[in-house]
């Protein structure tokens, strides 16, 4: 069976749910909530940005973010703190999250792609970032965290300017 037509019955995560958590996730994020933001996050989990957005194995290639529990702490800080040019002014954001697909699914998590455009405004003007988002979403005591979100920019190889922001 493909993956288009797979049955993703096992899943005690549904599609709905997910998106929930996905959504939450975007509006914290630009509503700048960081603290919000990090308690959504499995001890364990990773934020990555790769530069090459082919990519299999982040740990074994260049990211412009590959970011574990303390390194997430390290970045919120630094974008609060008012201790990092990229950070000051803080740019205002808007995400805009669509194309929701269930990837891979088992009793207590699922794997969801969408396809994310955010829209920052910054020193009077306007970026665009297009996006390939995943999300590995598990259930910890009854309630989803984000495992692992990879967001694959369709220009990845070109340099990001200084982002004052996660993506």
């Amino acid at each position: 069976m493909s993956a288009m037509t797979a049955p993703l019955t096992n899943s005690v995560i549904a599609l709905d749910e997910a998106m929930e958590a996905i959504w939450l996730e975007a509006d914290l994020l630009d509503c700048r909530d960081y603290e919000a933001w990090l308690a959504l996050w499995t001890a364990g989990g990773h934020y990555v940005i790769p530069v090459d957005r082919e990519t299999p194995d982040f740990e074994a290639q260049l990211n412009y973010a590959y970011d574990d529990a303390a390194m997430r702490r390290m970045r919120v800080d630094r974008l609060v703190g008012g201790h990092a040019i990229s950070s000051t002014p803080a740019a205002r954001s808007v995400r805009t999250l669509s194309r929701f697909r269930v990837m891979e699914s088992g009793a207590d998590f699922c794997v969801v792609r969408c396809a994310q455009h955010l829209v920052e405004y910054k020193f009077e003007r306007q970026r665009l970032y297009a996006a390939d988002v995943s999300y590995r979403l598990v259930r910890e005591n009854g309630v989803l965290k984000l495992d692992e979100k990879v967001v694959r920019l369709i220009n990845a190889g070109d340099a990001l300017g200084s982002l004052s922001y996660l993506l």
